[in-house]
């Protein structure tokens, strides 16, 4: 019974550490004003009729804090990837200059910025949603248990565990939020 009860505590805590890596990879995507390649990693370009990602065709990096710049490893794919930048709809203007491909990052008004704080909340709250589900799907699975021979003792002392691991995770994001907004609200 103890190696199954270890067992559901660490596929919830694997859920949980799912939920904090999808957070973080939401996170930056929102924008906080400085250029960053990660920016960019959604877009997807056609590459001779495949829908291939942008880093897959060129180097992308920042050369300031407010320029991306993007260097196609062939020169007849400066206008696909205009396009593909274009067609994300990121809300970049992208210029060329026939060897590389710059967007510049303008600066974010101050309603601009107030929105990504919202969207920010929104993934921390989205992701303790998930967390929390993964704790109460726990508690099913430890109720189950009790009622197939599990000690009580045990149920409650796995009950603590998964108590903690959701408070533990639930900091995590309320930090996570926290840096983000920062981030977004530094001029």
């Amino acid at each position: 019974m103890d190696e199954e009860v270890e067992f559901i505590l660490d596929v919830a805590k694997e859920k949980m550490q799912q939920a904090i890596l999808h957070l973080e990879k939401a996170m930056v995507k929102i924008r906080a004003g400085k250029a960053n390649p990660s920016m960019v990693s959604g877009v997807f370009v056609d590459y001779y009729g495949v829908n291939t990602p942008l880093i897959q065709v060129a180097n992308v990096g920042t050369s300031d804090a407010r320029t991306i710049v993007i260097q196609p490893w062939e020169k007849n794919m400066i206008i696909p990837i205009e396009k593909a930048i274009m067609a994300a709809n990121l809300g970049f203007n992208p210029d060329n200059n026939g060897e590389l491909i710059r967007i510049n990052i303008p600066m974010l008004t101050e309603d601009r910025r107030a929105t990504f704080v919202k969207q920010a909340r929104h993934e921390g709250e989205e992701c303790k949603i998930s967390i929390r589900s993964s704790r109460r799907e726990t508690m099913e699975e430890l109720k189950k248990m009790k009622k197939d021979g599990l000690s009580e003792d045990m149920e409650k002392t796995a009950e603590e565990k998964v108590q903690k691991l959701t408070d533990k995770f639930y900091s995590k994001v309320d930090e996570l939020v926290a840096v983000k907004e920062k981030d977004i609200m530094t001029i």
